[in-house]
C-alpha cells in the first residue's frame, strides 16, 4: 500500500484557519498522513557569508539570505506548542494522522513526548545530522528521513546508526532542485535505497502544473510506498512553495492513482509518462551546483542554541 504524505510546509502562513481548512483538504482527498514542520524562528543560525552572498562568473557560489530578514519571515509562520496540540486536534476532527519534521535537536524531546504523532520526519539536508540521528533513533517513533542533497557515504552512515539502534525506517529519494526538472530525477536512486531498507519512497518537487504526478507515479512504478508532496490550498503565488505544491484537485488526483493499483500504475507510465526513460538517471550521482548552493545553505540553519539575542547585539 501506498502512503501519501500532504506536507503543508509553510503554506498556512501561520495562520490556524488556513491550517485547518488545509487539513480538511487534505482528509478528503485521502491523503493518509498531513505534516507541518517544527521548525523556530529562534533556532535560525546566524552565518555572516550568507547576509550578502557570493556570485563569481555571474554565477551563485553562496546564496544571500540574510538573517535578520529571514528571521522575521520565519517568525510569522512559527506553530507554537500550543499550535501544535491544536494541529493534532484538527487532525482528529478531519480524521487523518498528524505527522511532523525535526529540524533541531532541541524540539525531539518536546515531539516524543506526544504520542498522537508516531512518526517524524527529517528533511533532506538533515539526512547527515548524525547527532539528531542517533537521538532520533533511540526514540519509539517512526522514521522517514529524506535523502535529498546527500552524499552516498552519508546515506549509509545514517543508515548503520539506525541499524546500530535496530530502528526501522524509510528513506525517501529526493532531488533538492525546486522545480525538479523530469531530466534530472534520477529514479533509479530507488533501487540504490533499497539496499538500505525495504521501505523507500519519494518526495517529489516537480512543478505539477507542468508535469502532473508522473514523478511520483513512476516512482510507485519502481517500488515506492510513501509519497510526499508539498499542499496548498492557496493560490500557488501567494506561497513561497506554491511551484512545487499541488493544490486539492491535484492532490486528490494523486491519492487515488497512486492507489489504483499495479496494472494501473502501469498503464500510467506507459501511455502517459513518455518521459520514463529519461527519468531513470543513475542510482550513484554528483550533486548538482543547484543542490550544492542549497547544502550550503541549509545544512546548519537551525541550531538548538537560541540565536535570536544576535538581533540585539547588531
Amino acid at each position: 500500500m501506498v502512503n501519501i504524505i500532504a506536507e503543508l510546509c509553510q503554506n498556512h502562513n501561520g495562520d490556524l484557519k488556513i491550517l485547518d481548512e488545509m487539513v480538511a483538504a487534505a482528509a478528503e482527498a485521502k491523503a493518509d498522513y498531513v505534516k507541518i514542520q517544527s521548525m523556530r524562528s529562534s533556532d535560525l543560525t546566524f552565518r555572516k557569508r550568507f547576509e550578502k552572498g557570493l556570485i563569481e562568473g555571474g554565477r551563485v557560489r553562496v546564496l544571500k539570505r540574510p538573517y535578520l530578514k529571514e528571521f522575521n519571515r520565519l517568525k510569522k509562520l512559527d506553530l507554537s506548542d500550543d499550535h501544535h496540540f491544536k494541529f493534532i486536534d484538527i487532525c482528529k476532527k478531519y480524521k487523518i494522522k498528524p505527522m511532523t519534521s525535526v529540524f533541531s535537536l532541541n524540539r525531539i524531546q518536546f515531539l516524543k513526548k506526544i504520542y498522537q504523532i508516531d512518526t517524524l520526519k527529517v528533511p533532506s539536508f538533515d539526512c547527515a545530522s548524525y547527532k539528531m540521528i542517533e537521538k532520533l533513533s533511540k526514540t519509539k517513533k517512526k522514521l522517514i528521513i529524506s535523502t535529498g542533497g546527500t552524499f552516498d557515504r552519508e546515506i549509509e552512515k545514517t543508515s548503520n546508526i539506525l541499524k546500530k539502534n535496530k530502528k526501522k525506517f524509510t528513506f525517501l529519494h529526493c532531488i533538492s532542485i525546486y522545480p525538479t526538472p523530469l531530466n534530472e530525477a534520477n529514479l533509479s536512486r530507488i533501487n540504490y535505497l533499497k539496499n538500505f531498507t525495504n521501505s523507500v519512497g519519494i518526495s517529489d518537487h516537480s512543478n505539477p502544473d507542468k508535469d502532473s504526478h508522473k514523478l511520483s507515479i513512476s516512482a510507485v512504478h519502481l517500488g515506492a510506498n510513501t509519497i510526499e508532496r508539498h499542499f496548498t490550498i492557496l493560490k500557488k503565488n501567494k506561497t513561497r512553495d506554491g511551484i512545487v505544491s499541488v493544490n486539492f484537485k491535484q492532490l486528490k488526483e494523486l491519492c487515488e492513482q497512486a492507489k489504483s493499483g499495479k496494472k494501473n500504475i502501469k498503464n500510467y507510465v506507459k501511455y502517459e509518462v513518455p518521459e520514463f526513460r529519461l527519468m531513470i538517471g543513475k542510482q550513484h550521482r554528483e550533486l548538482s551546483e543547484s543542490e550544492l548552493i542549497n547544502r550550503d545553505y541549509y545544512q546548519g540553519r537551525f541550531s538548538s542554541k537560541n540565536k535570536r539575542k544576535i538581533i540585539f547585539n547588531w
